[in-house]
C-alpha cells in the first residue's frame, strides 16, 4: 500500500470518527452555545466565558493555557511532532447591543448579546475539538491542532494583535475560522480565495473654530457648516481620488455640535467607519484623509483634526487554504453545498493572522431555509442551531484534509 493510500484510509477513519463524535454530541453542543448565548460579555471582559471555555477543554483531557487577560489557547497533541501546527480560531466577545428575541436562553446580561455569532464559532471550535481528541486517539491526528480562543474582535484596540503578541501562532503554519452568515441558508457554506472582507477603521474628525451669534455668522467661524460640507464632500472627495475598484466608502455614524439653537459653537466632532476593498487603498487612505480635509475646511477657516485608527486589514484568503477548507466543507455537506461568495465591507481582525500565516475564512450559513433573513449586529439575530455541528465538522475535518491530495 503506497503512503498515499494509506493517508486516504486514515483519512476515511478519522472522517467516521469525527461523524460519529459530533453526531453524538449535537445536544452538547447546542447546550454549550446557549450557555454562551446567555452570558455575553463585552470585549476585554470575557472573564467567564474564558473560564468557562477552559473547563471544557479540560474536561476533554486538555491543557488549555490561559492568556494575560481573557481567552486561551489550546494545543490537541499529533503524532508528527515535526509537522508545523494548523490553528482554529474562534472570538469570544459580544456585543453592547440589548436582545431584542424571546428564546428561553436570551441574554441574562442587560444590554449586550451575542448579535455576531460568536457563540456559535466558539461552539464550533470546541465541537472541532471533541473531535480531533477522539482522533488524536486512535493515532490519526498527524499535525498539531491549536485551538485559540480569541477576546475583543469587536472593539479596538483586536484582540488579534494581542494574542498573536504572545506568540500565539509560533510553531503554527496555516489558520482557518468561520464566521456566521444569517444571509446563508443552513448546511451551506462560503468560500472565495482573495479578498473576503474590508480593511474597516474608526475615523474620528474634530473641527474647532470661535463661534458667536447665529445673526452674525461673518464675524466668528461658522464651524456647523463647516460640519455639513466634511459630511457630505470628504466621502465624496474620497471616490474622487482613489481607484473605484478599490472600494473606498467612509460613513458617518455620529455628528456632535452645539446646544442652543441660536448659538454657533465653537466646537463639533464628526465620528465614522472608513472601509476599503484593497489593501493598497487602505495603507493610503489615512494620508490622503488628513490632505482632504485640510482642503476641505480652509474656507471657513476652522481648525480641524482627523483620528485615524488603522483598524483591521482586509481578510484575504490563501487560495490553497481556501482548497483544503473547500475539500473538507465538501466532505462534510456535499461539494454541491459549497458556495461562492462575494466580498463584503464588512471587517473583521483574522485579518491579522493572515499578515502572519496563510489561512482561510469561511461563510458558515446560519438561516433557516425558507424563513427569514436576519442581519449581524442586530439584537433580534436568529441562528438555526443546526448550524453548530456543521462548522464543527467542517473545522475537524480541514485539520485532516490538510495533508491530504487535493482533486
Amino acid at each position: 500500500m503506497t503512503q498515499v493510500e494509506q493517508e486516504s484510509r486514515a483519512a476515511l477513519g478519522a472522517d467516521g470518527i469525527i461523524a460519529r463524535t459530533i453526531g453524538s454530541r449535537r445536544d452538547e453542543l447546542r447546550a454549550i452555545r446557549r450557555h454562551l448565548h446567555r452570558h455575553p460579555e463585552l470585549s476585554h471582559e470575557e472573564f467567564e466565558t474564558t473560564d468557562y471555555v477552559v473547563s471544557l477543554l479540560q474536561s476533554l483531557g486538555l491543557r488549555p493555557v490561559r492568556m494575560p487577560r481573557t481567552g486561551a489557547i489550546c494545543d490537541i497533541p499529533g503524532s508528527d511532532a515535526s509537522l508545523p501546527a494548523i490553528a482554529l480560531r474562534a472570538d469570544m466577545d459580544a456585543l453592547g447591543i440589548p436582545e431584542l428575541g424571546t428564546m428561553s436562553f436570551r441574554s441574562q446580561v442587560e444590554g449586550v448579546s451575542h448579535a455576531c455569532g460568536h457563540d456559535v464559532h466558539m461552539s464550533s471550535v470546541l465541537g472541532a475539538a471533541m473531535a480531533l481528541v477522539q482522533v488524536a486517539e486512535a493515532g490519526l491526528l498527524r499535525r498539531t491542532v491549536r485551538l485559540i480562543f480569541q477576546p475583543s474582535e469587536e472593539k479596538h484596540p483586536c484582540g488579534a494583535l494581542e494574542l498573536l503578541g504572545e506568540g500565539v501562532l509560533e510553531g503554527v503554519e496555516s489558520i482557518f475560522a468561520l464566521h456566521c452568515d444569517p444571509g446563508v441558508d443552513v448546511g451551506h457554506v462560503g468560500l472565495k480565495a482573495g479578498p473576503i472582507t474590508s480593511a474597516t477603521d474608526p475615523v474620528r474628525v474634530q473641527l474647532r473654530g470661535a463661534g458667536g451669534h447665529t445673526s452674525r455668522p461673518h464675524l466668528t467661524q461658522d464651524l456647523v457648516y463647516a460640519l455639513g460640507a466634511v459630511i457630505t464632500q470628504l466621502p465624496a472627495a474620497l471616490t474622487r481620488r482613489m481607484d473605484p475598484r478599490s472600494g473606498v466608502n467612509l460613513t458617518w455614524g455620529s455628528v456632535h455640535a452645539g446646544s442652543a439653537f441660536n448659538a454657533i459653537p465653537s466646537s463639533g466632532t464628526l465620528e465614522g467607519t472608513l472601509r476599503c476593498l484593497d489593501h493598497e487603498a487602505w495603507d493610503r487612505a489615512e494620508e490622503l484623509l488628513e490632505t482632504l480635509l485640510s482642503d476641505l475646511v480652509r474656507p471657513y477657516e476652522v481648525e480641524a483634526h482627523v483620528d485615524h485608527d488603522r483598524g483591521v486589514p482586509p481578510v484575504e484568503n490563501d487560495r490553497f487554504s481556501v482548497q483544503v477548507l473547500k475539500a473538507a466543507t465538501g466532505s462534510v455537506i456535499g461539494p454541491e453545498n459549497v458556495d461562492p461568495t462575494a466580498q463584503s465591507l464588512g471587517g473583521e481582525d483574522f485579518a491579522w493572522y493572515l499578515e502572519k500565516v496563510p489561512g482561510a475564512l469561511a461563510r458558515l450559513g446560519t438561516r433557516t431555509p425558507g424563513g427569514r433573513t436576519y442581519d449581524l449586529h442586530m439584537g433580534d439575530l436568529v441562528i438555526d442551531e443546526r448550524a453548530i455541528g456543521i462548522g464543527a465538522s467542517v473545522l475537524a475535518a480541514t485539520c485532516i484534509q490538510r495533508d491530504l491530495p487535493l482533486v
